[in-house]
């Protein structure tokens, strides 16, 4: 399946976690890290692992603190002997693929794949590496982290290298790539407009800290009616040229623009 949005909820505020549920968010992923506070760490855990294990829904998971802290150590040890069956285990910090190695070892196969945050210089010069864990399945580019680890700021131009090298080992690896949150909820036409951004250059999930921003996140990667009709025509066309190269009004229609063109109708279907 193909998801277009994750929403966090922090993981100290059980009272949101069903709410956050019952937003049209694709995935939902209650948040241990960032979102809660040295002393609210062991409560929220508790908390966390023993909602996730009586709830019925599918798509939530959690992220858990990062693996050299021992916060971490303490989340790792919590998911083993939980017993519980997720979508996926959020990663943050992921800074190299022995930390995916490592992680692989002491969590069992059922409690889903990895999802790796990318948020770190060394981060982005390994991710190619970790992408090419089998564990991995999702990926996440945490621009505020990495801003912050290389002293940048947070222009979308700043990090238009980063985003497109995750595009690509992203895709080699066949890792389904979100963006990073919008940080300003109040300012949901910036969340629009930078998702159709991340969209333009191969992004095409987006994580999402407020249930607000969900709609502008789906709007944006939403096709535009003259994107759908021009896939439509596109694959029309070719159909009826049985497979050759064919002219769509003066433009040649290859496999890689037809390959765009189912792209483009399946995720106006979802």
């Amino acid at each position: 399946m193909h998801y277009r949005s994750q929403l966090f909820v922090p993981g100290n505020r059980p009272d949101r976690f069903e709410k956050a549920c019952q937003t049209d968010a694709d995935l939902v992923c209650i948040d241990l890290e960032d979102a809660v506070g040295p002393n609210d760490k062991d409560t929220a855990r508790e908390t966390v692992i023993e909602w996730l294990g009586q709830t019925s829904h599918k798509h939530v998971s959690l992220r858990i603190n990062s693996l050299d802290t021992e916060s971490g150590h303490a989340d790792i040890k919590a998911l083993r002997d939980s017993g519980l069956k997720l979508p996926f285990v959020m990663v943050p910090k992921v800074a190299s693929r022995s930390n995916i190695n490592d992680l692989d070892g002491q969590l069992p196969d059922t409690l889903g794949p990895f999802f790796a945050i990318i948020e770190s210089a060394e981060g982005l010069l390994n991710s190619a590496e970790i992408f090419s864990h089998s564990r991995v399945k999702l990926g996440m580019y945490g621009a505020v982290d990495y801003a912050g680890d290389v002293d940048c700021d947070l222009s979308w131009e700043t990090h238009m290298f980063a985003r497109s090298k995750l595009v690509m080992e992203a895709h080699v690896h066949d890792v389904l790539l979100f963006d990073v949150p919008h940080i300003d909820v109040r300012d949901l036409e910036a969340c629009e407009t930078t998702t159709r951004k991340a969209k333009a250059l191969g992004i095409h999930a987006r994580s999402a800290i407020h249930p607000a921003q969900i709609e502008r996140i789906h709007s944006a990667f939403k096709p535009l009616e003259n994107e759908l009709e021009y896939a439509k025509a596109v694959i029309a066309a070719y159909k009826a040229a049985e497979g050759n190269v064919v002219l769509l009004n003066g433009k040649f229609i290859e496999a890689p623009v037809v390959k765009r063109a189912q792209r483009v109708i399946a995720l106006s279907a979802r």
